[in-house]
């Protein structure tokens, strides 16, 4: 026996019946539940009685206005779905309502097609919404390691990876791009092995001037040096009995690297200005976002040391590459920055998430942070609305014909258009696939084009191999 399909339920708050009957009729042929409201009043009550998917409202409604409506409903159910009705020339109030809260609008006269679209894409909202809450309560630490956000295939590897790894004490080295949460990455296997109860210290390479790393990591006797005024501890003996974490570990300077692979061997260091060998119980997990590999082969790098560090290497990927946990992570950020600046944000309007889910995010869940906490801090309404946003995210490609200066000017000889034009094209679609990592699908997509003009063009300048189908 099939599995009966689950149909939305969807309440109609309007006072035209005209539109009440076109809307259920069209509702229903979609496979829905539909019921309807005359007023406002009379769709508050319905809604306190019977739990709904989505709720449709004209802004203008006798006894109670829709306005009022979406107000009480988001007051009973913060996370209640609610789209407006407004007429031709009069959308204003339908934004300001998106402001209070509400997820789209739908203007009068109806065009079938776009109001079939918009629905739809309420309700996938809707499933979202429901499935990180469900996530989170059933879930819990599978989808969230000390702050780390992700639902997607790339993250749960990346739990399973932590869990597997945790336990072991081995080292290990974590790579990816700057932003995309590595140290995030260390101090979910710390807080999940063993040594938990331990200290956890973080210390980025990059930050420590070269002529003190070394007192810095391994301390110093007084009068080592000049302003060495006491006996300093170290970080790796600060570090004793839990985990030290050292980022941009690719920084660390090659007389720093052979010190380090002493104490990786037999856990024995020595502080500057002293004799004495003194000894750790040290995890060590080290992260870059450097090639590593690249830089031992540029003898920038001890090999010895990278072998010993690369024990297991776990790989955070960009946030590109999990375009689907940016939904989850938004939501978590919203969260995040509503308790710290006071504000009760409510939803983030439809077409705000379209331009973060197709934005390329050069600097990964970072920067994502940054947009969110800037646009948290100037919204004065109850939605996160598209102009918030930077001009950058909101404009994801923006043609430059810099690299092409050399081919555009104008020759004695005079120049074939479309010679120069042909490569301009093809400039073009190799940086759209650059950005796109290969995929054709995306690179369409960044240049308004279709999968089926993308694979023309690239077959038509034999550049059908450098991409992928998907």
């Amino acid at each position: 026996m099939k599995a009966q399909q689950y149909k939305p339920t969807i309440l109609v708050a309007d006072d035209e019946p005209s539109i009440r009957e076109f809307l259920q009729i069209m509702l229903k042929r979609e496979k829905m539940i539909v019921d309807v409201a005359e007023n406002g009043k009379e769709a508050e009550n319905m809604f306190k009685a019977k739990a709904y998917d989505l709720v449709i409202s004209d802004i203008q409604m006798p006894q109670m206005s829709g306005i009022e409506l979406l107000a009480s409903l988001k007051s009973r159910d913060p996370h209640a779905l609610v789209m407006m009705i407004t007429a031709f020339g009069s959308t204003e109030t339908a934004v300001e309502a998106m402001k209070l809260g509400a997820f789209d609008y739908l203007t009068k006269p109806f065009k079938i097609d776009d109001v079939k679209v918009r629905i739809h894409k309420a309700l996938e909202s809707r499933i979202l919404v429901q499935e990180n809450i469900r996530m989170r309560k059933e879930l819990g630490e599978r989808y969230s390691f000390s702050s780390i956000i992700g639902g997607s295939d790339e993250m749960l590897k990346i739990f399973d990876l932590i869990k597997r790894v945790a336990p072991t004490k081995s080292s290990c080295l974590i790579t990816g791009e700057s932003g995309t949460g590595k140290e995030l990455v260390a101090k979910a296997i710390h807080f999940n092995s063993d040594l938990e109860g331990g200290p956890f210290i973080s210390v980025n390479c990059g930050a420590i001037p070269e002529e003190l790393i070394e007192s810095e990591l391994f301390g110093h006797t007084k009068g080592a040096f000049t302003g060495a005024i006491a006996d300093k501890k170290g970080y790796f003996e600060a570090a004793d009995g839990g985990t030290i974490f050292l980022d941009e570990i690719g920084e660390l300077p090659m007389t720093m690297q052979a010190t380090l692979l002493r104490i990786l061997q037999d856990g024995s260091f020595t502080p500057v200005g002293s004799t004495d060998v003194k000894r750790a119980n040290v995890r060590l997990l080290a992260a870059t976002n450097r090639n590593l590999e690249e830089e031992v082969a540029a003898k920038n790098f001890r090999e010895d040391l990278y072998f010993r560090l690369n024990v297991i290497q776990v790989e955070v990927p960009p946030l590109r590459k999990r375009r689907d946990d940016i939904p989850m992570l938004v939501d978590f950020f919203v969260e995040k920055f509503s308790e710290r600046f006071g504000k009760e944000i409510e939803t983030v309007a439809s077409e705000t998430m379209e331009y973060l889910k197709n934005y390329r995010w050069p600097g990964n869940v970072r920067e994502l942070e940054n947009v969110i906490e800037r646009m948290m801090a100037l919204e004065s309404g109850k939605a996160l609305m598209p102009e918030g946003l930077p001009d950058g995210v909101r404009e994801p490609l923006k043609p430059r014909f810099d690299a092409l200066g050399k081919e555009l000017v104008w020759k004695a000889s005079g120049v074939l258009l479309d010679d120069v034009m042909g490569k301009v094209e093809r400039e073009f679609l190799l940086k759209a696939l650059e950005q796109s990592e290969g995929t054709k699908k995306d690179a369409a997509r960044l240049l308004g084009i279709t999968l089926r003009s993308m694979r023309y063009r690239l077959e038509k300048y034999g550049l059908d191999s450098k991409s992928d189908d998907e």
